[in-house]
């Protein structure tokens, strides 16, 4: 716990909230309604988590309108990122989860990374204040602010401006399976354009949906991709897209 909390960059005053961030619902008390699980803190740290970019990106990208911040700060604060954030400061292994859900796999989950790594901005911010919380968010979003000197789009979005572009109307998207208990669903979403379907996987019906999206993009024959954008870079533990299978 030592390296980890250096690798916060910040030694907790009230060390239950470090312990309470890292508690998967899996692993709290049934007889407190988890409220002792990092559900709460992860509520916060989203919050906290949006303002901290969103302060940044106005800092960074003064000759930039709304849309534009909106669209940079839609990806930063994605679960993906998220994960491959709490995946480089070796959140899985901190995470408090019973050993029979570990053995599951439930460690390396993107959203339960992905939650925890909220729940923890949500700490810092408790026990220290926003300076701490977004010193943290600055130390582990620097290279992916750097990384794109335009405003990224997701799968969805691309692919809707394609179609309506060619006034085609809206992408359909419909939930073709979901299977897995509930702490660990895998939904299969099926989205169909322009007479063509493509499926996503994910644990979360959104993650699936942007899936699904970028396998049907990659559907398109080059010249037909049109302003689609470059897809962007996969990351630790990110929706797998996959075409129809027989």
């Amino acid at each position: 716990m030592s390296d980890f909390t250096d690798r916060l960059g910040h030694r907790f005053a009230n060390p239950a909230l470090l312990s309470q961030a890292l508690t998967h619902r899996s692993a709290a008390d049934p007889r407190r309604r988890q409220l002792d699980s990092n559900e709460r803190l992860e509520f916060l740290g989203d919050r906290v988590l949006a303002l901290a970019i969103a302060e940044w990106l106005a800092e960074r990208f003064p000759q930039e309108r709304e849309g534009e911040l909106g669209k940079r700060l839609a990806v930063l604060v994605a679960a993906d990122t998220l994960a491959k954030v709490g995946e480089g400061i070796g959140l899985s292994e901190a995470l408090r989860i019973p050993p029979a859900e570990g053995r599951t796999g439930l460690r390396q989950r993107a959203t339960v990374l992905a939650d925890a790594t909220e729940a923890l901005i949500g700490a810092l911010y408790l026990d220290g204040g926003l300076e701490v919380a977004q010193r943290f968010v600055r130390r582990y979003w620097a290279e992916m602010m750097a990384a794109d000197p335009t405003p990224p789009m997701s799968a969805k979005s691309r692919l809707q401006e394609w179609t309506l572009g060619r006034g085609l109307g809206l992408p359909v998207y419909r939930t073709a399976s979901t299977t897995g208990p509930s702490h660990a669903p895998v939904f299969v979403i099926e989205v169909q354009a322009q007479g063509r379907t493509a499926e996503g996987k994910g644990d979360t019906k959104r993650a699936a949906e942007q899936a699904a999206a970028e396998a049907w993009l990659a559907g398109l024959p080059p010249e037909g991709r049109g302003n689609t954008g470059p897809a962007p870079a996969p990351t630790p533990g990110a929706a797998r897209a996959r075409e129809d299978e027989s």
